[in-house]
C-alpha cells in the first residue's frame, strides 16, 4: 500500500480522496467487466473471422441487397458448420 499511496489521485474540489484499498477494489471489479466483455466479443467476432478469412468474404460482390443479404446468410451457415466440425454421424448408426 505505501508503494501505491504516492499516486493514488487525490480528492477534487473539496471532497475527501477514496481510500487506496478501495481503490484496488474499484480496479479489481473493472478487469472482471473487462474479462467478461471481452469473452462476450471473441464469441460475437469469431464467426465474422471465419466468415472473411476461410471463405474470403472481404467486399461485396453483388448489385443489389438482396443478393448480398442472401450471400450473406449463405456464408454464416457456411460458418456454423465451420465452427461446428467434427466428425459426422454415420446414418443408421445413431
Amino acid at each position: 500500500m505505501a508503494l501505491i499511496a504516492p499516486y493514488a489521485p487525490e480528492g477534487r474540489k473539496g471532497r475527501p480522496p477514496l481510500p487506496v484499498e478501495m481503490l484496488l477494489r474499484i480496479s479489481a471489479l473493472q478487469e472482471q467487466l473487462e474479462q467478461v466483455k471481452s469473452k462476450i466479443r471473441a464469441k460475437v467476432e469469431h464467426p465474422f473471422r471465419v466468415i472473411k478469412r476461410q471463405f474470403g468474404h472481404v467486399k461485396v460482390r453483388y448489385r443489389g441487397l438482396s443478393k448480398n443479404t442472401q450471400q450473406l446468410h449463405t456464408l454464416f451457415a457456411l460458418a456454423n458448420l465451420w465452427m461446428a466440425r467434427g466428425p459426422w454421424p454415420v446414418a443408421g448408426c445413431l
